[in-house]
């Protein structure tokens, strides 16, 4: 098989964002990290992809992520060389809201009083690396010093993270759902690893659109990081299957979307709780009235 390496400079944050972008997307790479130069102290994106690279379909979900043009470099890969694991060397472990969030690639034991969360790169959406990621662990951590849900639903849950977040501190099925089945399945392996698989279910579904979210309603904490558009149009449906009290954290926002989804979930009975800003991305804890 003949493979490239996809690379370019940006800022840390930027690296990231791309990382988890890429990674949500299972038609542009076989593994996507961000590392620090040593030499130069600059953050570098790398991707390995089948040769040759969709260069076009990169640069479109660059504009989209970080809002200009990226001028991507591209270099064959050495055959010889293991690049899964060199392409996973600079994705380091994630420290959010007391939750730890490491790969097998890593090497570096967890510290004490922080939660351990295992996610391997590369599988869906959700490596931990993205500020909607640690917007989402921090609120959840936020959520459960001032209370102890007993229903809970994680709304696109990608690789699982968030749902194995909360399974870690409380001993309560959490449903997860995502409309990619590539996802549920990553979810249902990852929590077994996390040793928290009995206590996760992992379904398939559109949105709200399942009988069993129906039959588990009303739930008293709700996470969805998706995105803007479907979390608005979502906002009466997460009304309706939220109990009074209940708590929603909302992320996969820009900061500039925030007013608007705030609006709609005004209109569908949450009030403002807390606004977590990181970088350009918001995270949203809303309680229902």
């Amino acid at each position: 098989m003949s493979v490239d390496q996809l690379s370019v400079s940006l800022t840390k944050e930027q690296a990231y964002a791309l990382v988890d972008a890429v990674s949500e997307r299972d038609d542009l790479a076989l593994t996507a990290s961000a590392h620090e130069n040593e030499e130069t102290g600059e953050w570098v994106f790398e991707a390995t992809c089948d040769s040759p690279p969709d260069l076009e379909a990169f640069s479109e979900l660059a504009r989209q992520v970080l809002g200009g043009d990226v001028a991507f470099s591209v270099e064959p890969i050495d055959p010889e060389v293991n690049w899964v694991a060199k392409s996973l060397e600079g994705l380091a472990p994630v420290i959010a809201g007391g939750f730890y969030v490491y790969g097998s690639h890593s090497s570096d034991p967890v510290p004490q009083g922080l939660t351990p969360i295992k996610i391997e790169a590369a599988q869906a959406f959700g490596t931990g690396h993205h500020q909607t990621t640690t917007g989402c662990l921090e609120a959840i951590e936020m959520v459960l010093r001032k209370r102890t849900p007993g229903r809970m639903i994680d709304i696109g849950t990608g690789t699982g993270v968030l749902a194995i977040a909360l399974a870690k501190r409380i001993h309560a099925k959490i449903l997860a759902t995502d409309i990619d089945p590539i996802a549920v399945a990553t979810t249902i392996e990852n929590a077994r690893d996390n040793g928290v698989g009995d206590q996760i279910d992992a379904l398939e579904a559109i949105g709200l659109d399942h009988a069993e979210i129906a039959t588990r309603a009303p739930f008293d904490l709700i996470v969805a990081n998706i995105l803007a558009g479907p979390l608005t149009e979502m906002a009466p449906g997460i009304g309706q299957v939220a109990q009074p009290g209940a708590h929603a954290i909302l992320s996969g926002i820009l900061n500039i979307q925030a007013d608007g989804v705030i609006a709609a979930y005004d209109s569908a009975g949450f009030a403002l709780e807390d606004h977590l800003k990181r970088q350009e991305w918001t995270t949203l804890v809303l309680r229902k009235r």
